[in-house]
């Protein structure tokens, strides 16, 4: 498997600590309001991101989350043939360049959600929370989207985009809805159980068309994990890895300490490892460490330190190899 770290798109700490932990492999944002660039269907702007990691002793692996507006491409709104048209120039650009990999979502209107950032976990740390009953009342600027519509709306973009990822070279991991709630203020949301996933690759079947395996959201669906890794695993259609855990149901969860799910850790590196899977992980969401300002909720410095060694031992434990 290969140890990945979700990095900022400019030079920070953490790109040090990362290669101190022998981890190399970066997976990025590449939005314009973090990169001070264009977007990446700008090919010099993805060039200039993947130099600045290189000069720096790290491999851009991936990209993860919407790399420019994608409002109109998952609202079904007038516009987004130009937008699919921008993601595909994006997908052309990544492959040319030999990064494969995009982790992507379909939450159109909220994206992943928390209602409270700063829960006391262990020893004072800050959590982040969901509760369904905290969420505010009334819809979004997006008024009223029926699930069957942002359906719609996916397939249409997938059968578009998946044939130019192929071509590429480049896998797109669909990740869970986070929460994996049906409706979230009027918006309906369609990846919040595993079923969902085999509909998707029956849209458009393609080494290309793949998961981000997120353990805490499927088990957030009530998912028994070790089936769908095995399902989805021996079909070779995990394209990442997302390692964390939380405590609670889709409507009212806590994050929690990687070490506070060791046997689901050890349990899910267990099947990975069964069905042969050698992509990359990301340790994903951390608590806040004291001394540390919670400006960025779920990736503190300190915490993802601590999650990523700690990942580590458990691969070097269970003589899973690195790559």
């Amino acid at each position: 498997m290969i140890a990945a770290e979700f990095l900022p798109a400019r030079p920070h700490v953490l790109w040090q600590y990362a290669r101190q932990m022998g981890i190399t492999r970066a997976i990025v944002k590449a939005a314009p309001e973090l990169t001070g660039l264009k977007a990446p269907w700008d090919m010099d702007s993805l060039r200039q991101i993947q130099k600045q990691f290189a000069e720096a002793g790290l491999t851009v692996h991936g990209l993860e989350g919407d790399e420019f507006d994608m409002s109109r491409i998952k609202l079904g709104r007038p516009g987004r043939d130009e937008d699919i048209e921008l993601y595909c120039r994006m997908l052309r650009n990544m492959g040319e360049l030999g990064i494969g990999l995009i982790c992507y979502n379909f939450m159109p209107a909220i994206g992943w959600l928390r209602t409270n950032d700063s829960v006391a976990g262990r020893g004072g740390a800050l959590c982040s929370k969901f509760d369904l009953q905290e969420l505010p009342a009334g819809l979004t600027e997006a008024g009223e989207v029926s699930s069957e519509q942002i359906w719609e709306n996916y397939s249409y973009f997938i059968r578009k985009v998946i044939p130019v990822a192929e071509k590429a070279g480049v896998r797109m991991g669909l990740h869970p809805d986070d929460p994996p709630i049906p409706v979230l203020r009027g918006v309906g949301r369609v990846f919040g159980n595993p079923e969902a996933f085999d509909r998707a690759y029956a849209l458009a079947p393609s080494p290309s068309n793949a998961i981000t395996f997120c353990r805490a959201n499927f088990k957030l669906m009530g998912a028994n994990l070790p089936e769908w890794i095995r399902h989805f695993g021996t079909q070779k259609r995990i394209a990442f890895l997302h390692l964390r855990d939380v405590r609670g149901t889709a409507e009212c969860f806590q994050e929690v300490f990687h070490d506070e799910a060791a046997a689901a850790l050890i349990e899910t590196l267990r099947e990975c490892r069964t069905v042969e899977f050698d992509g990359p992980w990301r340790c994903d969401h951390v608590p806040t460490f004291a001394g540390e300002p919670n400006d960025n909720p779920g990736y503190g410095t300190l915490g993802r330190l601590f999650a990523d060694g700690y990942i580590l031992g458990l691969m070097d434990a269970l003589r899973i190899p690195r790559k």
